[in-house]
C-alpha cells in the first residue's frame, strides 16, 4: 500500500510539473511578436488609405486594413529624435534629456538621454521577449547610451540623426552604420538594407520559440529625397506633369512601402502574421520643402500646428484586432510603452507619462478625462537660438508657440481644425489654465540635463 501511494504521488508530481510547463509554454506563445515600422517625416496623408490621389502605398493601407486607422495620433515633438525619446520611454522628451535632437556636432546638439531612463526593449525583455533594432536610433553615439546598452539584444542599423545619402550611409564625412556596436559599411541603398536585414531577423526568429519585439525606424522619407531610378521612372510615367519634387518624395515613399510589404511577407511566409502586433506610425509631420502631403493640417515639419504634429498610423494584430477598424482617441507616441507592455505582461513599476490604450485596440470604450497634453522642441541657430517652444492640448483646447520669439496662440481644434483663427484674447481664461499647466511640464523638464555632463 505504501509503494502503491509513493507511485502514485510521482505520478501525479510528473503529471503537475509536465501541466505547468504546458501551461508556460502556451503562456509564452500566446504573447504575440511586436513589430514597429517608424518612419521619418511621413505626411499626415502621404498614405493612400486617406484618398491621397498621387501616391500608392498598397502594403501600409493593408495594416490599416486588417487592423485599426488612427486619425489623432500625435507625435510628441515635430522633430526626430525627442519623439524617439517618448516613444522608447513612455515619458515626455525633455522629461528624459532629449528635448532637441542628439546630433554628432556638440555645437548643435540638443539632448542626451538620461542613462538611467526604463527604455521599452529592457521592458520587454522582462516578458520573454527578443529585442531588436533595426534602421535609425538617434538617441546617442556612444556608451552609454547605445541600443544594446539600454535593452536591444540585436541592433544592424544606423546610430545618427540623418544621412547626407542613401548610397553612401555617411554624416559629415563620418559612418554611423553598426552592426551591435560594431562598424559595418554596407553597399546598397539605405531603405533596401534595413528591409533586407528585418526579413532576414523575422525569419531566424520563426524558429525560435519566444516572441520578439522589432523597432524598424527607415530613415526615408527624411531627405535627402533619394529614390531609386527605377521607382521615379514608375510614378513619372503614372502621374506625368507632377512637381519634380513631389515625384521624388512620391517614388521615395512607394520604395518605403515595398519594404514595409516584404518585411509583412516574410511574417506570413514564416507564418508568424496572425500573432505578429504590427504598429506603423512616423516620427512627426511631413517636410513641406519636400512636398509633403499633411492634408488639411496646417504647417508641416518643426511646427506646433496639427501638421507638424499629427501623423499617419494604423495597428493591425489579425488575432486581436478588428480588421477596418478606426478611432478618433487622441494618443502619443509615448502611449506605445505602456499599451505594449500591458500586452507583454510586464508591469511598469517607474514614472512614465504615457497610458495604455489597448482598450480601445480590442473594441473596447475607454472613459477618462482630457488629458493635458506637452509637446517641445529645442533647438539652435539664429531662427531658435538654443531655445525651447512648445504646444499644450487640453481636450479641444490648445495653447502654442510656434517659435520662441513669437507669442503665444489658443486654438479650438474642434471648431477650427485647420487653427486658422487664434482666439487668445477672448479666452483669457482657458489660456491661463493651460499655460499652468505648461509651465509645470516645462518646469519638471528643467529637473533633467540635456547636455552630456563633463
Amino acid at each position: 500500500m505504501k509503494l502503491f501511494n509513493w507511485r502514485n504521488l510521482c505520478l501525479i508530481f510528473l503529471f503537475l510539473i509536465s501541466a505547468i510547463a504546458h501551461a508556460q509554454t502556451k503562456d509564452k506563445s500566446e504573447k504575440p511578436n511586436i513589430l514597429i515600422i517608424f518612419t521619418d517625416d511621413q505626411g499626415y496623408h502621404d498614405v493612400s488609405y486617406y484618398g491621397t490621389k498621387d501616391i500608392q502605398t498598397p502594403h501600409i493601407d493593408a495594416i490599416r486594413k486588417d487592423g485599426m486607422q488612427l486619425d489623432y495620433f500625435y507625435a510628441n515633438s515635430p522633430v526626430c529624435a525627442p519623439t524617439r525619446a517618448s516613444l522608447m520611454s513612455g515619458r515626455y522628451p525633455d522629461h528624459v534629456g532629449v528635448p532637441g535632437l542628439v546630433r554628432s556636432n556638440p555645437a548643435n546638439n540638443w539632448g542626451y538621454l538620461n542613462p538611467k531612463t526604463i527604455l521599452l526593449p529592457a521592458m520587454l525583455k522582462k516578458g520573454g521577449y527578443h529585442t531588436a533594432h533595426i534602421g535609425k536610433w538617434n538617441l546617442g553615439l556612444e556608451h552609454p547610451n547605445l541600443p544594446n546598452d539600454h535593452g536591444f539584444d540585436y541592433f544592424h542599423g544606423w546610430l545618427e540623426d540623418m544621412m547626407d545619402d542613401y548610397l553612401t550611409h555617411r554624416r559629415h564625412g563620418k559612418n554611423y552604420m553598426r552592426l551591435n556596436e560594431e562598424i559595418i559599411d554596407p553597399a546598397g541603398h539605405a531603405t533596401d538594407l534595413f528591409t533586407e536585414w528585418s526579413v532576414n531577423y523575422i525569419k531566424d526568429r520563426g524558429e525560435k520559440e519566444d516572441p520578439f519585439f522589432l523597432y524598424l525606424a527607415y530613415n526615408a522619407p527624411h531627405f535627402p529625397v533619394q529614390p531609386p531610378k527605377e521607382w521615379l521612372d514608375k510614378v513619372n510615367k503614372r502621374e506625368p506633369g507632377l512637381p519634380e519634387k513631389r515625384a521624388n518624395l512620391i517614388a521615395f515613399i512607394e520604395h518605403l512601402d515595398d519594404g514595409i510589404g516584404q518585411v509583412i511577407s516574410a511574417l506570413k511566409e514564416s507564418g508568424q502574421y496572425e500573432n505578429t502586433l504590427i504598429i506603423f506610425t512616423s516620427d512627426n509631420g511631413g517636410h513641406l520643402p519636400d512636398m509633403a502631403n499633411n492634408g488639411p493640417l496646417r504647417d508641416g515639419k518643426q511646427s506646433m500646428y496639427e501638421g507638424g504634429l499629427r501623423v499617419p498610423t494604423a495597428i493591425s494584430w489579425p488575432a486581436r484586432i478588428k480588421a477596418g477598424s478606426s478611432s478618433d482617441q487622441v494618443n502619443l507616441s509615448m502611449d506605445i510603452l505602456p499599451t505594449l507592455t500591458e500586452i507583454a505582461g510586464v508591469s511598469v513599476e517607474h514614472k512614465i507619462n504615457g497610458r495604455s490604450f489597448l482598450p480601445t485596440l480590442l473594441g473596447e470604450t475607454m472613459e477618462e478625462d482630457a488629458r493635458p497634453l506637452y509637446f517641445v522642441r529645442r533647438e539652435g541657430g539664429s531662427r531658435y537660438g538654443g531655445k525651447a517652444y512648445h504646444a499644450l492640448r487640453l481636450g479641444d483646447w490648445k495653447l502654442l508657440q510656434n517659435s520662441p520669439f513669437q507669442p503665444m496662440e489658443l486654438y479650438n481644434l474642434k471648431e477650427d481644425p485647420s487653427e486658422k483663427d487664434n482666439i487668445i484674447a477672448e479666452n483669457q481664461e482657458v489660456f491661463q489654465k493651460l499655460n499652468a499647466y505648461l509651465m509645470s511640464h516645462i518646469q519638471e523638464g528643467g529637473r533633467v540635463p540635456w547636455q552630456q555632463p563633463e
